[in-house]
């Protein structure tokens, strides 16, 4: 499956509009890298994207399993390390609900098979090209 997301920057220093499909998000920057924090961090948005699909895919697992959870917390941290080109994603889950350690221990095999994490944990390849 694939996705497209388009992103348009004018002069105003990195306000970003992103577009996928009928839908929009801002980004920006925080306003001592220059920006006006009106959207965003791309940093954010990376951790978003872990934090959002591993909510749904518990989501989708609990429901087809008819378990009493109101709500599902998720947590993302994420910290790059540029000079060792390395980058730690900490994740924090969190349930309102009544689950048992055999349930919890299901779910955390779940998480893991979001496929925001399994996208991230693979081996990852940029193409690029100017048009």
């Amino acid at each position: 499956m694939a996705v497209t997301v388009k992103a348009s920057l004018g002069k105003t220093k990195y306000y970003t509009e992103v577009t996928a499909g009928e839908n929009q998000i801002i980004t920006d920057e925080p306003i001592d890298k220059g920006g006006q924090n009106k959207g965003f961090n791309p940093l954010e948005i990376l951790a978003t994207s872990l934090a959002s699909c591993t909510a749904a895919t518990l989501r989708m697992y609990i429901e087809r399993k008819e378990w009493d959870v109101e709500n599902i917390n998720v947590e993302v941290e994420l910290e790059n390390f540029p000079l060792t080109k390395r980058a730690v994603f900490k994740r924090d889950i969190s349930f309102e609900g009544i689950l048992d350690d055999e349930q919890l221990k299901r779910l955390y095999t779940i998480a893991d098979a979001c496929p925001v994490h399994k996208i991230l944990t693979n081996d990852i390849e940029i193409l690029t090209k100017f048009s």
